[in-house]
């Protein structure tokens, strides 16, 4: 039994079976990260200050450009394919699956060094962030605050306003003095000293829970894209891409549509999180 519609278009959509669950599945996508970014904007309106600067925009504009170029070479793949050439549609599906592993490999640094940043509130009023370097008053559990110590190898050193926060303490300087306040030494830090601490992961602030939820998210779609387009990838020496290759740029054409959905809402990633 031959199941109907899997290579040539329906009369009704103009579009075969595939086509059509992708894009209705495309649609529920659209509604669910829809959801992430109006509670986002809720997030953002509601609050009395938003942190800014706290995300490194090189890297970001990196994986920018990696995700466009992986959107480039899916499309080359699967115009090679279509035009009867399936060596060469396999190195450009290989690069896209290359343009994931290097997108995810910057994520995960990205990552890292949020969690062994951190952010110190003094009772002085300073407001200090960097690396803890090794203490045995610290540990992955956090700080002891009723007793020890610990040194703290800072990015920037700021006299702060009762509750700010670095970025808010940041926020109030003049652009050009911004990251004029490096402090090049160790800090040594009692806990009678320390009001509050923590690194920059989704504890420190709501800029810092949505940003790991969408981010994340975001990373997994990216990840089962390339199950995905790996897939296809070793198919594509197959008999079935070579007995029936309009089945097959069919399935490429489809897997193709989600990796650009996967970049596209990078593309509203990018500057809602780094640069607004």
């Amino acid at each position: 039994m031959e199941i109907p519609y899997t290579v040539q278009p329906r009369a009704d959509t103009g579009l075969f079976n595939a086509k059509v669950g992708i894009w209705l599945f495309l649609a529920s996508e659209v509604m669910l990260f829809g959801a992430l970014f109006s509670s986002y904007i809720l997030l953002r309106v509601g609050a009395s200050s938003w942190p800014h600067g706290l995300l490194n925009v090189p890297i970001g504009t990196f994986n920018t450009a990696v995700l466009i170029t992986s959107s480039i070479t899916m499309v080359l793949a699967w115009a090679n394919m279509k035009m009867g050439n399936p060596p060469l549609s396999r190195i450009f599906l290989g690069i896209t699956v290359l343009c994931g592993f290097a997108f995810l490999g910057v994520k995960t640094k990205e990552y890292y060094d949020k969690f062994v940043h951190y952010e110190v509130r003094l009772v002085d009023g300073t407001v200090a962030d960097g690396h803890i370097k090794k203490s045995p008053d610290f540990s992955v559990r956090g700080f002891k605050p009723e007793k020890g110590s610990i040194v703290l190898e800072p990015a920037n050193v700021l006299h702060a306003n009762p509750g700010e926060s670095m970025a808010d303490a940041m926020a109030r300087l003049p652009a050009k003095e911004r990251y004029a306040h490096h402090h090049g030494e160790e800090m040594h830090l009692e806990a009678s000293q320390i009001r509050w601490i923590s690194n920059y992961t989704p504890k420190h602030s709501t800029y810092f829970a949505i940003y790991f939820t969408l981010t994340g998210l975001h990373a997994l779609h990216v990840f089962g894209g390339m199950i995905v387009l790996s897939y296809l990838f070793f198919q594509n020496r197959a008999a079935f891409a070579r007995t029936q290759t309009e089945r097959y740029t069919n399935r490429l054409e489809v897997g193709g549509l989600f990796w650009h959905f996967v970049d596209l809402v990078w593309i509203f990633l990018f500057p809602v999180l780094y640069l607004l």
